[in-house]
């Protein structure tokens, strides 16, 4: 594939977007895209050959590990998924000690999905070997973000001066903090929507604009992300009931003629039909959402040849 020159992050890890700078941030979207063309052109990808990426899954995902799975593959990368379920941390291993071990083994980047916030932060800061975040929490998901960001630019042709509304379960969603941060360092302005309970105020110090109206929110929005009920996340008394939340929040294509007439339709996934999108929505032509999976792939090239000097 030809670059533009060999760029490197400045830490040698990916545990967020709040670290990030806006350069780095354009400079993992710009690669992004060239690495989306060549396999789509079907150039031979070699540049991680010999290095060892491993997949350390806590939480269900379908989505993330498999596109981290495929990147580094197509980059020419040996993948190792762990099966947390039939590894040593059933019989007592901490996890620390099973990733120094995978260490010793010639660990080069560890990706590692956790339900606990920091996770990542604490390995990253006792191996060596470069580590991504592939969620941890409620805190961030970073590869997420980086994939809307390059699908928004991609169907909008800029960034800059988008109203972007993200409506749903903003308390427990990874997902938005990292679209938070993302959008407006890119000079984005972004709406966060949800029930009350369900929408923390202290967002608003992170540069969001806080509305529990989806109407407000929805208002001539340029971009507009549906975020999943997280019902594994819920505690009781949050939400009054699942009717009410559906009649309140659920995207129809009523609401969305509130948006710009040429908005943009997104989703993180899974999709709970009928939850958060009405089902027709789903085909709608604004929709992004098969686009997203797709450049979920030509991000996590990114982030994994910066990061391992492949690029």
């Amino acid at each position: 594939m030809r670059g533009r020159g060999r760029m490197r992050l400045r830490s040698k890890d990916l545990l967020g977007l709040e670290e990030l700078s806006v350069e780095e941030i354009r400079s993992l979207l710009e690669a992004a895209r060239r690495y989306r063309r060549a396999y789509a052109a079907g150039e031979r990808l070699n540049s991680l050959r010999g290095r060892r990426v491993v997949n350390l899954f806590y939480e269900p995902s379908t989505r993330t590990r498999t596109s981290f799975e495929i990147a580094a593959r197509s980059l020419g990368a040996d993948v190792v998924n762990i099966n947390v379920a039939a590894s040593s941390m059933v019989k007592g291993e901490s996890l620390l000690d099973t990733v120094t071990t995978l260490e010793s083994m010639g660990l080069a980047c560890l990706v590692i999905r956790h339900s606990s916030a920091g996770v990542p932060h604490f390995l990253a800061s006792r191996i060596r070997a470069a580590v991504v975040n592939a969620g941890d929490g409620w805190h961030e998901h970073p590869t997420q973000a980086l994939l809307d960001l390059l699908t928004i630019q991609e169907r909008k042709g800029r960034l800059h001066g988008l109203k972007v509304a993200i409506i749903g379960d903003i308390l427990h969603s990874r997902v938005a903090r990292s679209d938070l941060w993302g959008l407006s360092k890119v000079g984005a302005e972004v709406w966060l929507c949800g029930p009350p309970t369900l929408l923390p105020p202290a967002l608003g110090q992170m540069g969001a604009r806080i509305t529990w109206r989806p109407e407000e929110a929805l208002e001539g929005a340029d971009v507009v992300i549906a975020l999943r009920l997280q019902g594994e996340r819920q505690v009781q008394g949050l939400l009054p009931s699942l009717r009410e939340y559906r009649r309140l929040y659920r995207l129809t294509p009523e609401r969305l003629s509130l948006a710009a007439p040429d908005a943009v339709l997104m989703h993180p996934g899974p999709v709970n039909r009928g939850v958060e999108l009405s089902p027709e929505l789903l085909e709608d032509p604004r929709s992004a959402i098969a686009e997203q999976v797709t450049n979920g792939v030509a991000v996590r090239m990114a982030v994994l040849s910066l990061l391992l000097g492949g690029e």
